[in-house]
């Protein structure tokens, strides 16, 4: 029969193979992050390329895309490995979420060539393909998105958190990058431009909010190092150009270029912080992994020394009966194992309290994101029209954006089947 040393060393192991996960989660996430910030890049490209019918990026576009195909070949087989090693242990926990999360975005990956050749023959508009690249970015940001919800140490969720929305802000930054460099090639805005424009900017400084909640004092610091006054100062001075153009305002297009080359300084000293945070994920997954092999260890030794059916002498010691006369071994090796044991679920109690508040962020989301869905099946609204309506729905009550979404949801029942007029 097997004492409770033997299941305490077998809760060990299953944090030991979940840390092994995660740990190869977070390679992947790191390899995610290279290939976004590429395809950010070739977007950025692809817009002014498209604007400028072809006469501006044509030569670097090519070495862009090599960069890329190169990084995507890296996150393929990150994936590939990822599927056969969660096989091979058979782990569960979050894998069918995060695969789902991965079989969306591999034919986003397989159809990139040909979104590629649309864009070379000039066949799509600058807002088609930012679409079309976003909606492959978003695939691969889920794809993180679902890495921290699935992590189940609470400081390595942390780390995945702050990473997850700096991505999802430094995105944000490169759909900014790609749309205005091809509203200030083209010279001209609207009012639904202008008002596209100042979303990108506020979902930015949302994320980056959230980002900074979760950081250490040596990322932000790198965080604020990075921010240059004067790229910052440049960017504002284009943001209220590029607000504020009018059809006569056609000769702008070395803004154009001025405003990508301010973007990609900006986004670029992004990375700096992004690496850090993979970096600084990766160190952390390698402390807890060793740190939990060798208390394994020391279970497994423990375990050759003590005595059958020793553990249990000491048991109700606490509740005041009369002791029971100490095994071979003695007393204090007694003790030592209900210690371990009693710290052992204290410390997966402290845990779970506390990857509870860490979760509360992406809790939140999930709750924005159905409001959101909500919205658009009944209203027939567009994703950025149905934010709008949270948010101003939210300013207007003077509540949480989260608040307003679980009101909705609360509510869902009582809403009118979805109608069938198209959506604007």
């Amino acid at each position: 029969m097997k004492s409770g040393l033997h299941f305490l060393i077998a809760a060990r192991q299953c944090e030991i193979d979940e840390l092994d996960q995660l740990a190869r989660t977070s390679e992947l996430v790191g390899v995610i992050g290279r290939l976004v910030h590429g395809l950010q890049r070739e977007r950025g490209m692809s817009n002014v390329f498209l604007a400028s019918r072809g006469s501006r990026f044509a030569d670097q576009r090519d070495p862009q895309i090599a960069e890329c195909l190169a990084l995507e070949q890296e996150v393929r087989n990150g994936f590939d490995q990822l599927e056969t090693e969660t096989r091979q242990r058979a782990s569960a926990g979050n894998s069918a979420r995060l695969f789902s999360r991965i079989a969306w975005v591999l034919p986003g990956l397989d159809a990139l060539p040909a979104l590629r050749r649309r864009i070379g023959v000039l066949e799509l508009g600058p807002a088609q393909s930012t679409a079309a690249f976003a909606k492959l970015i978003v695939g691969l940001l889920a794809v993180v998105f679902e890495a921290a919800d699935g992590a189940t140490d609470p400081e390595i969720s942390r780390l995945l958190v702050a990473m997850f929305n700096f991505m999802q802000g430094k995105e944000f930054a490169g759909q900014e990058r790609a749309f205005g460099a091809a509203t200030l090639a083209l010279g001209r805005s609207n009012e639904a431009q202008r008002v596209q424009w100042l979303h990108l900017i506020e979902s930015q400084e949302r994320c980056f909010h959230v980002f900074t909640d979760f950081s250490s004092e040596d990322v932000l610091a790198l965080w604020r190092e990075s921010e240059s006054s004067a790229t910052m100062a440049e960017l504002e001075r284009l943001r209220r150009v590029g607000t504020t153009l009018t059809a006569a305002d056609a000769p702008y297009s070395q803004l154009s270029q001025n405003w990508f080359d301010c973007c990609t300084r900006r986004i670029d000293a992004m990375r700096t912080v992004e690496d850090r945070l993979a970096a600084d994920l990766r160190a952390l997954c390698g402390r807890k992994t060793a740190q939990a092999r060798t208390e394994l260890e020391a279970y497994r030794q423990l375990l050759g020394t003590l005595a059958p059916q020793s553990g249990g002498a000491m048991f109700f010691d606490d509740a005041g009966t009369q002791a029971v006369a100490p095994a071979p071994y003695g007393r204090v090796l007694e003790r030592s194992v209900l210690d371990m044991v009693q710290e052992q679920s204290q410390r997966l109690q402290a845990m779970s309290d506390e990857l509870e508040t860490v979760r509360a962020s992406l809790n939140e989301r999930k709750v924005v994101e159905r409001a959101k869905g909500l919205l658009m099946a009944h209203r027939r609204l567009s994703e950025d029209e149905a934010h709008k309506m949270l948010r101003q729905t939210a300013m207007n009550q003077k509540r949480r954006l989260v608040d307003v979404a679980e009101s909705m949801l609360a509510m869902a029942d009582y809403l009118p089947l979805p109608d069938a007029r198209p959506p604007r």
